[in-house]
């Protein structure tokens, strides 16, 4: 919730049609070329589903119906699996597994009664996964193109805890303008998301490189011959001239790090180096700084405020001429800062709902800055800034999603794998076609899931 604008404009320039923001969510319109690319491109989706029946229904008899009226040999065999995920905001259904098992009894009663056999279910990995979403009365059931969720890169090799999701990361940067026009500094990198994602936007790669698999891979329609003419084109990738570093003072958080970004084959982009914020000095090259320091809730400090204190001392003294975004929850640890900020965002990490806030560091004077042609708010941020609901002064802090609901879309997994760089990968194949059917076709060789 927050990056619905940056995925829309995500999509627009990936050509995609009838581009319309919704609650948590983008609707667009395209091909199935669009679609593919729309899993393996996008910084800031989640999931990409693919509706395949609109109905309304006022009960769970309903839903069922509806659902058995559908031809469901276009999307399953008896000899395949199949699971369904649900969302429900509606009155009418007070739990959403009952209204998935609503949609699983009408599929399965269907082919018992045609066939005499049925489909099985597959929670962990299914040939089809299907999504059901109802608001109130309208429902929507979809085909999940993407399975794992889209966050679920595939680099990272070991994380920190409270590790920052990387579609979060990811639109973070994005929101901030920056695309690799300077160099870029996460002074609490911890595992170093931040870092990764950057260098993924600064040279335009796909996110979707390191995945091994989508779910529209099981599908009875997958081309695969444009799959893979989509993943083998590294047309658009541009250089990044500049450079990316990341500090940490816990060592664990330092090696972590490390270990992910060679996992991606970004070690010539990145440098990590243990070192606490309060010895942050005055970079060489112009920077932007995008950082998410402890909030005190899953992650703290033994003295939180005095941290956030120490932040607004370094930025004022150490990073004069350069913007810097603060991802944080409290208001009382935005305070201690000291600083004016010239934006305020709206921006839910898992269950809280924080605020990105910008900084600009300027010499002097707001009113002699300004004199000098100096820009506080660009017209595309104050935009930002009268769509955005106000926070209120005094709210009390809150968790705003449901844990499980937390769990569910920000929950990370680990992968261990041998990791390959990115030249060394780009030069293995190099000679072909990349054969996408075995697991060469990732940037590294996976021994386990």
């Amino acid at each position: 919730m927050g990056l619905e604008p940056v995925l829309a404009k995500e999509l627009i320039q990936l050509g995609a049609n009838d581009v319309q923001i919704g609650r948590r969510m983008v609707s667009f319109t395209g091909d199935k070329e669009l679609m593919y690319r729309a899993n393996f491109q996008l910084h800031t989706a989640i999931r990409i589903l693919k509706p395949i029946k609109h109905f309304k229904a006022r009960s769970a008899d309903d839903v069922y119906n509806e659902v058995k009226k559908m031809d469901w040999t276009k999307y399953l065999g008896t000899d395949k699996t199949f699971a369904v995920d649900s969302v429900v905001f509606s009155d009418e259904f007070r739990h959403s597994k009952f209204v998935s098992y609503k949609v699983k009894d009408a599929i399965v009663d269907q082919f018992r009664e045609q066939t005499g056999k049925r489909p099985n279910i597959s929670v962990a990995n299914p040939d089809i996964r299907l999504n059901i979403h109802v608001a109130e009365d309208k429902c929507t059931l979809s085909l999940d193109s993407s399975g794992e969720s889209l966050h679920r890169r595939g680099y990272r090799q070991e994380s920190v805890e409270a590790p920052l999701n990387e579609v979060l990361a990811a639109g973070m940067i994005l929101m901030t303008g920056w695309h690799g026009e300077t160099d870029f500094i996460d002074p609490m990198c911890g595992s170093g998301t931040l870092l990764i994602e950057a260098a993924l936007i600064a040279h335009n790669m796909a996110p979707g490189l390191f995945r091994k698999e989508y779910a529209f891979e099981k599908w009875p329609d997958f081309d695969r011959e444009l799959f893979d003419d989509i993943y083998n084109d590294d047309s658009e990738e541009r250089e990044f001239k500049h450079h990316i570093y990341g500090y940490d003072v816990d060592v664990k958080a330092v090696n972590t790090a490390r270990l992910n970004v060679r996992a991606a084959g970004l070690t010539n982009d990145i440098t990590i180096e243990e070192q606490d914020f309060k010895n942050f000095q005055q970079p060489k090259n112009k920077a932007i700084m995008v950082t998410n320091p402890p909030y005190g809730e899953r992650i703290s400090t033994p003295d939180l405020l005095g941290t956030y204190k120490m932040i607004g001392e370094r930025l004022k003294h150490q990073f004069t001429g350069n913007d810097a975004w603060v991802l944080s929850y409290r208001e009382e640890c935005f305070d201690q800062i000291g600083l004016k900020p010239s934006i305020k965002i709206p921006l839910f990490n898992g269950s809280l709902e924080c605020e990105f806030r910008k900084y600009q560091m300027f010499d002097g004077k707001m009113k002699i800055f300004r004199s000098e042609g100096g820009t506080v708010k660009t017209e595309d941020e104050k935009r930002q800034m009268a769509e955005k609901h106000r926070f209120k002064k005094e709210r009390e802090f809150k968790k705003r999603l449901e844990e499980q609901e937390e769990n569910e879309e920000a929950d990370i997994r680990s992968f261990k794998f041998h990791s390959l760089e990115r030249k060394e990968f780009k030069k293995s194949n190099q000679s072909g076609k990349m054969n996408r059917s075995n697991k060469n076709r990732r940037r590294f060789n996976d021994e386990e899931d």
